[in-house]
């Protein structure tokens, strides 16, 4: 079984503020979407950047076989949502943006702005496996990449540039935070039991901070003694599957030029230890090649495919 999660970068039918300019830019940007699925081949796929629930109804239909399909209904200002492509039959269990009943809203702007929600919905869904139930969040945490006010992207000064990469880091911690509870649900304090994941874009690295907040208790990392050793940390643990993707393939995006791994997948006990491999791109086709992006996301406005790779494990049973 193949569970993964992929960026779909702004899919939008044609014609609006940000998909495609015209209907052969949306084409061309379907087509090259839905080879990388069908190639792909997964039981699971958590995606991100779903603008209209239109256009992903477009790119099912260019895909063979049975889909099923969950969407958020929590969009952001854009309407991206994010959603599940998967094989079998999905139930919804939870779709929420609210922050912890103890965590307080975080400043957003330079007017004192309060961001008491997460930007967009946080989807969880149960599907059957061969080896039982399993349980995925799919998340698309807030970017590093800085909006300003009046929708500019550029700072107006140094000064306005660190103040805004600060509320961003505070929203993304913030939600980080929202999403762990979510985790803590589905875990239900049983993860050597119950196979749970959670996958998305969370926009930042494996080391970040924000990334971390998502793992529960410390130690038993991938690549360390503890990880083969149980202990009581393993009902409440995600594990990050990154340390197994390939050294040359552990990237998602290309920000600027320097390669980035911004997009997870995080397993529980139970599942994590039925990996058996984990990649980028496509299984088998090396290093993903992506473009470079920069700081304005409107310069690949009817680019065709995505500016992520997908980011996947594979799961025995």
């Amino acid at each position: 079984m193949l569970l993964g999660t992929w960026n779909l970068e702004n899919l939008y039918r044609p014609g609006g503020e940000f998909g495609p300019r015209d209907k052969a830019a949306y084409e061309t940007k379907l087509a090259a979407l839905a080879a990388v699925v069908t190639e792909l081949d997964p039981a699971l796929l958590g995606v991100q950047e779903v603008g209209e629930p239109e256009a992903l109804r477009d790119l099912v239909g260019m895909l063979g076989g049975d889909w099923h399909v969950a969407l958020s209904e929590h969009a952001d200002g854009r309407g991206i949502r994010v959603g599940f492509l998967s094989r079998t039959e999905l139930r919804v269990l939870h779709d929420t943006q609210a922050f912890p009943a103890k965590l307080v809203p975080v400043q957003a702007d330079d007017e004192g702005g309060r961001a008491s929600a997460a930007g967009r919905g946080f989807l969880a869904v149960e599907t059957e496996t061969e080896t039982g139930p399993l349980r995925v969040a799919v998340a698309h945490l807030k970017s590093k990449l800085l909006t300003y006010p009046n929708g500019r992207f550029f700072p107006r000064d140094e000064g306005e540039r660190a103040r805004y990469g600060a509320y961003a880091l505070y929203r993304r911690a913030a939600e980080a935070t929202a999403l762990r509870a979510l985790a803590d649900v589905l875990l239900a304090g049983d993860g050597r039991e119950r196979a749970v994941a959670v996958v998305g874009d969370l926009n930042d690295e494996v080391q970040a901070a924000t990334t971390q907040i998502l793992l529960g208790p410390p130690g038993s990392e991938i690549g360390t003694p503890g990880f083969e050793a149980d202990d009581k940390g393993d009902a409440g643990r995600l594990w990050n599957v990154a340390p197994l993707i390939p050294a040359d393939q552990r990237f998602s995006r290309v920000n600027s030029g320097r390669r980035e791994l911004i997009d997870h997948v995080l397993c529980g006990h139970r599942l994590v230890h039925r990996v058996t491999a984990a990649g980028t791109g496509l299984p088998g086709a090396g290093a993903p090649k992506l473009p470079s992006v920069g700081a304005d996301p409107q310069e690949r406005r009817g680019a065709a495919g995505s500016d992520h790779a997908p980011v996947w494990v594979r799961v025995e049973g």
